[in-house]
């Protein structure tokens, strides 16, 4: 499949018209947070677990082109609106790494337990614990319009784990929007409603939904 340049794309989202939409993820973690996210867009929302859809292959070299591969593959294969979510850990000392890698990190079976272990390995002679999580929504449909939406939340990271809320390397990303001052608490240990209106991936769909605003 050959791939748009989605960075000079201009089509505008005024064109999006659809009355249903489909969320192209099989993480059950991020499935729940887009749903909550989205509760209010006025629009019938399935995902691609629901709709029997197979998982698109990531073959980008970035957040955006991975976003744009899953919803268009998504819509593709529906014939419906889609709506992906492409995200990860960015760990400055790693040079990015596990960056667009981050779900691969955690293995077949997607235990980000061994990915952290992993993590806490590579930094062991490191000082710099500096990090971002980045969410790329990128939303698709007709088989031709589509439009990239970009949050990004720096922080840090800290080990050992802690916290048993969210999903993948939630607990051991201190971001810097914390619920009170001086606290230093993981996405793991902070309260999912908390995360859900202040992290990487509701920069995104602020902007989303800010977007889909135009056309009432």
């Amino acid at each position: 499949m050959k791939h748009k340049n989605f960075l000079n794309n201009k089509i505008s989202i005024n064109k999006f018209k659809e009355n249903k939409l489909i969320v192209a993820t099989h993480n059950s973690g991020k499935l729940l947070e887009i749903k909550n996210l989205l509760q209010n867009v006025g629009v019938d929302i399935y995902s691609s677990i629901e709709m029997g859809l197979p998982v698109p292959k990531e073959t980008g070299s970035s957040f955006e082109e991975n976003a744009y591969i899953k919803s268009s593959e998504t819509t593709l294969n529906s014939g419906f609106a889609s709506l992906s979510d492409d995200s990860g850990l960015i760990i400055n000392a790693l040079d990015g790494s596990p960056g667009i890698y981050s779900a691969d990190w955690s293995g077949k079976n997607r235990d980000f337990s061994d990915a952290i272990k992993k993590i806490e390995y590579l930094m062991k002679n490191k000082t710099d614990y500096s990090a971002s999580m980045i969410c790329v929504l990128c939303l698709s449909w007709n088989n031709k319009d589509f439009e990239v939406f970009r949050g990004e939340m720096p922080g840090k990271i800290k080990f050992p784990p802690k916290g048993n809320n969210g999903f993948g390397y939630d607990p051991i990303f201190i971001p810097d929007t914390q619920p009170f001052n001086n606290l230093s608490l993981t996405y793991g240990e902070i309260d999912p409603s908390f995360k859900n209106n202040n992290s990487h991936r509701n920069i995104a769909f602020n902007k989303f939904l800010k977007s889909i605003s135009k056309n009432d």
